[in-house]
């Protein structure tokens, strides 16, 4: 049985559609106020809130904003009862995160409707979310493993071989598997980072409070950050010469070690689906208030169909190109560029190769 709370301070109106709302088969919790509304709310587990707008104590709109920051209260699906139908009202509404609108007087099949719709879209999208963590959990549980061992096999591997030759290897084989060791460990770091900051980026986007606190950082020496960092990509490469830069200071609300996270993705990327002696080039500036920077690389590119279907732990034409990695670094990019409350494009381009269009509030947003 659904369990809904009703909230509306004029008594005779609350009972008629408690007594509608029990006859259609639901269980109804009553409260005269808003923060005896939300004092049920946190405390009864209820699958739905109806709520009169224009209340004393708290108004629907206030109480809608509170219980949308607490994570538990933040997905239950609001319908708000008004007598305004105004769309200066209906926007507010939708904006605090309102599900729907009744508008008094309405009748008892509007009422049955409105409540039936939400609850079906709310049972949707509870499916699809345990869907993808179903989906989540068996990517990390097949991926993980086999990602972690490979990495460890080289460096378990290498320090063998040192240990068994008791110090009988020539100077420059040592130096040569002490550097191969350590390629392996900074590829095991990196994996353990992206597998780290994805499970972070997870549980934020599901609290409305991190992701406030998230816009809340403004960045305003991009170009030298972007510069150093496209730099550095390009001789890890050993392709300087391949790099074209066009940079210049556009503020952004993001912090350095994200927009360094998010540059440093797309760069590795850019290069390492892209051959030598072919330009990369990576431009930002700020337009129309946003920060918008380009990568450009002359790869391999992606389909249409590749680009449609990109997802965490996936990785295109792994068997034909044995490209290592979890394929995390791009759904990284686009998650924290959107938790950000920017967008993320990425644009096949014609002849080969991959444009990334990347686009950030230049300040910051609640």
């Amino acid at each position: 049985m659904n369990r809904i709370l009703l909230v509306d301070d004029e008594q005779a109106y609350r009972q008629t559609i408690s007594n509608a709302l029990r006859q259609g088969g639901y269980c109804v919790f009553e409260a005269g106020d808003g923060e005896k509304g939300i004092e049920i709310a946190q405390n009864e587990k209820v699958d739905l809130i109806i709520s009169d707008v224009m209340m004393d104590k708290l108004d629907g709109f206030a109480m809608i904003d509170r219980l949308r920051m607490d994570p538990a209260t933040c997905t239950i699906p609001f319908i708000l009862m008004t007598g305004l139908a105004d769309q200066e009202s209906r926007r507010r509404g939708m904006t605090l995160g309102a599900d729907d609108f009744l508008v008094k007087p309405f009748t008892g099949s509007e009422l049955m409707t409105a409540i039936e719709t939400r609850l079906a879209r709310h049972r949707e999208m509870i499916m699809e979310t345990e869907r993808k963590l179903v989906q989540l959990r068996s990517s990390i549980t097949l991926a993980l493993p086999h990602e972690l061992r490979t990495p460890l096999a080289s460096i378990l591997g290498f320090a063998e071989i040192i240990g068994d030759e008791n110090g009988g290897l020539p100077a420059a084989d040592i130096a040569q598997f002490g550097k191969m060791i350590h390629q392996a460990g900074k590829r095991l770091e990196r994996l353990l980072e992206n597998f780290t900051i994805y499970a972070q980026i997870e549980v934020a986007a599901s609290d409305p409070k991190k992701v406030a606190s998230l816009r809340e950082t403004q960045l305003t020496n991009t170009a030298e950050l972007l510069r150093n960092l496209c730099t550095t990509t390009a001789a890890i490469y050993r392709r300087e010469t391949d790099l074209t830069l066009d940079l210049s200071d556009a503020p952004v609300a993001m912090s350095a070690q994200f927009l360094q996270k998010v540059c440093e993705e797309l760069l590795d990327n850019a290069f390492k689906f892209s051959e030598a002696g072919k330009e990369v080039t990576v431009t930002a500036a700020k337009t129309n208030g946003k920060c918008v920077a380009t990568i450009e690389d002359r790869g391999r590119g992606m389909t249409a169909n590749q680009l449609a279907s990109m997802g965490a732990y996936v990785q295109f034409e792994r068997r034909v190109h044995e490209q290592q990695g979890t394929g995390l670094g791009l759904i990284i990019a686009k998650k924290l560029v959107e938790i950000h409350g920017g967008t993320i494009e990425f644009v096949a381009t014609a002849g080969g190769g991959l444009t990334t269009i990347v686009s950030l509030p230049s300040s910051p947003t609640s």
